[in-house]
């Protein structure tokens, strides 16, 4: 049997740009995806915690350094500059992978700045 479960989140971050006008997807700055261990065309959940909206795209690489999270294309009706979300992604485990299992949580502050990493829910 194999179980959909949390692979990792980025929690908190803040809306830095919504493009209408870009190829749709979400920007996410380097150092963040390499926290969360997210990669370059994964789908990703996002969830809007300002307005309720939940919505899913796929990650495309941003500067790193740059603290950059910016919803492009049809996502970007969907956030407002400065906007708080959480970028949610699944993977699927089987029971034995569930014996080891630790997502990654990355916690960040309003400037987007990585505070703590958890492995837990």
């Amino acid at each position: 049997m194999t179980i959909e479960m949390l692979y990792s989140k980025i929690h908190r971050a803040t809306v830095t740009d919504a493009n209408l006008n870009y190829v749709g997807s979400i920007t996410i700055d380097q150092e963040l995806m390499e926290a969360a261990r997210m990669r370059v065309g994964q789908k990703v959940e996002i969830l809007n915690i300002n307005n309720g909206e939940r919505f899913s795209t796929y990650v495309i690489l941003g500067e790193r350094g740059k603290r950059d999270i910016c919803l492009n294309g049809a996502a970007a009706r969907k956030v407002h500059k400065g906007d708080k979300i959480i970028i949610v992604a699944y993977a699927t485990y089987d029971e034995k992978d569930l014996e080891t299992y630790k997502p990654k949580v990355v916690l960040v502050d309003d400037n987007n700045d990585i505070e703590e990493i958890l492995e837990s829910i």
